[in-house]
């Protein structure tokens, strides 16, 4: 299938690892240009020059940004889009909120995680709208988590945030669809991520057991029996930001081997 993405100019943002990295390769794979972003630009240019190499698309470029960071965001949407000559396709992430059940949380980290969880998809939207409505339409796809259905154990700032996200996203979608501007959520389960891993290692030492024995005790709930990988999660995010996708707004997909059970 053509996804229609070549040439696309696509903006991945925390696209240094993880579900970005994914997604920013399977972009470049189908052709399209790609800016990613990451805290340390040293390490953005490396993976977009890694990213460049492994799908043959040199035009993968790295930028500097901390999504946390409203001012940051602007330079970065500014720098950007220079470089691709405008953006068709946002992709917005960030890195999960810390880990903490709800004693364990202080006003400090809850506004932080308000700043990196939902308001870098507000002001990230906000300042590719320009950019998509002078090209006739574009595409928002939001990695999400399966958060969104059902709360996640020790998870107390994703659980509370990224369902607000997903709210957010349905009212984007339903308001930016007559200007050709579809928003979907892409939501994962357990792939296998840095975050993931991290994550594994908290649940060891919080209850005395080895990481392989929390990892195989994760794999055991999975209706597939393993867990799934960055590529394959970044084939269905690049699917949502495709042509292909061209009747789809306003959209939750999970992609977690079959985790969430809920209707």
């Amino acid at each position: 299938m053509n996804l229609g993405l070549t040439g696309k100019r696509a903006l991945v943002l925390a696209g240094t690892s993880g579900l970005g990295r994914g997604t920013a390769t399977a972009l470049a794979g189908e052709g399209a240009r790609v800016a990613i972003c990451g805290r340390s630009l040293e390490r953005a240019r490396a993976v977009a020059s890694e990213i460049a190499a492994a799908t043959g698309n040199p035009a993968v470029t790295g930028f500097q940004c901390d999504v946390a960071d409203g001012a940051g965001l602007e330079q970065l949407f500014a720098a950007a889009a220079a470089q691709l000559g405008g953006i068709d396709v946002l992709v917005g992430n960030a890195g999960g909120p810390p880990a903490g059940g709800f004693d364990a949380l202080s006003d400090a980290a809850w506004a932080q995680a308000f700043e990196l969880t939902l308001m870098s998809v507000v002001r990230s939207v906000r300042l590719a709208l320009p950019h998509m409505r002078s090209a006739g339409g574009g595409a928002i796809v939001v990695i999400g988590s399966s958060s969104v259905r059902v709360p996640i154990k020790n998870l107390t700032l994703s659980n509370a945030y990224r369902p607000a996200v997903q709210a957010l996203c349905k009212d984007l979608a339903t308001n930016l669809a007559r200007e050709g501007i579809r928003v979907n959520v892409v939501s994962p389960g357990r792939i296998d991520t840095p975050r993931i891993r991290e994550l594994d290692g908290k649940a060891s030492e919080r209850e005395g057991i080895s990481v392989e024995e929390a990892r195989a005790r994760t794999v055991a709930t999975i209706p597939l029996g393993r867990i799934g990988t960055t590529e394959e999660f970044g084939r269905v995010a690049a699917f949502l930001a495709s042509d292909a996708a061209s009747y789809v707004t306003g959209a939750s997909l999970l992609v977690d081997g079959g985790l969430v059970t809920s209707l």
